[in-house]
């Protein structure tokens, strides 16, 4: 991996760290190609179970695309078939993070979006501001943003691109938490290995669900939701989760 995003795995916890604080974070090519390693690994490893994404420093989780390499795509029809960091992040199988800890902005709102949980710093300031600089999202900003926070509310972000506080992420639902920033990345452990503590396939297929739940019809999702619940239940984990239950001890899962 590049510097510019740090990636360690501890615990059955993968940390990925944007790590351009002196550019907000902003995302280049280089750290999309890297971005996409370590989700491959990520997506390989059985060791890694949850996984947070986070940004260096005090200032900015991610304040998107770098503006400077944008101009590096030839025509318009490049920039549509690029390869975007929302996309890769998207692929993960493992449950994911968002550990906010300042600006999340345009791509950077869209990264942790993509994220299933995100928790914030009580400093951290969120914005779809790309219809200041003439254009707008493009990794998925307003179906993801409409989905967390309801449509009113994300007309208002994209078509103002105003900033909103972390308060305000929370009272939208944006956010699940909000701590101080000291405590942004032991809060999100704790979360992370609660999650890495359970049976692993369950929590992938629980993340499979949660996409089916948003893109199917009521009465398809509740089917396909019991098709899973069945391939959970055929598994070496749900045996012993019933064993362990029974005898009144914690399970061993090991994502059988």
């Amino acid at each position: 991996m590049p510097d510019q995003v740090q990636f360690a795995v501890s615990e059955g916890i993968a940390t990925l760290t944007l790590n351009r604080p002196e550019k907000l974070n902003a995302v280049t090519a280089p750290m999309q190609q890297a971005l996409a390693r370590a989700v491959e690994h990520c997506n390989a490893d059985d060791n890694v179970r949850c996984v947070i994404l986070t940004g260096a420093g005090e200032r900015a989780f991610c304040a998107g695309s770098d503006i400077g390499a944008l101009d590096g795509y030839e025509t318009p029809w490049a920039l549509r078939h690029r390869v975007d960091y929302c996309d890769i992040l998207r692929r993960l199988r493992k449950p994911a993070l968002a550990a906010v800890n300042g600006f999340a902005l345009g791509g950077g709102l869209e990264a942790a979006l993509a994220c299933d949980v995100r928790i914030a710093a009580d400093s951290a300031q969120f914005a779809a501001p790309e219809i200041k600089l003439g254009w707008i999202g493009g990794g998925g900003m307003v179906a993801s943003l409409t989905r967390a926070i309801g449509s009113s509310n994300a007309a208002l972000m994209v078509l103002t691109g105003d900033v909103i506080s972390a308060d305000q992420a929370l009272r939208w639902g944006l956010v699940s938490q909000v701590v101080p920033l000291p405590e942004l990345l032991p809060a999100s452990r704790r979360i992370a290995a609660t999650i890495a503590s359970w049976a692993p396939i369950a929590a992938e297929i629980a993340k499979l669900n949660f996409k089916a739940a948003f893109s199917m019809p009521f009465a398809q999702a509740v089917e396909y939701e019991r098709d899973l619940q069945t391939i959970c239940f055929g598994t070496e984990d749900a045996a012993e989760g019933r064993a362990a239950f029974k005898e009144k001890r914690p399970p061993r899962f090991r994502r059988r």
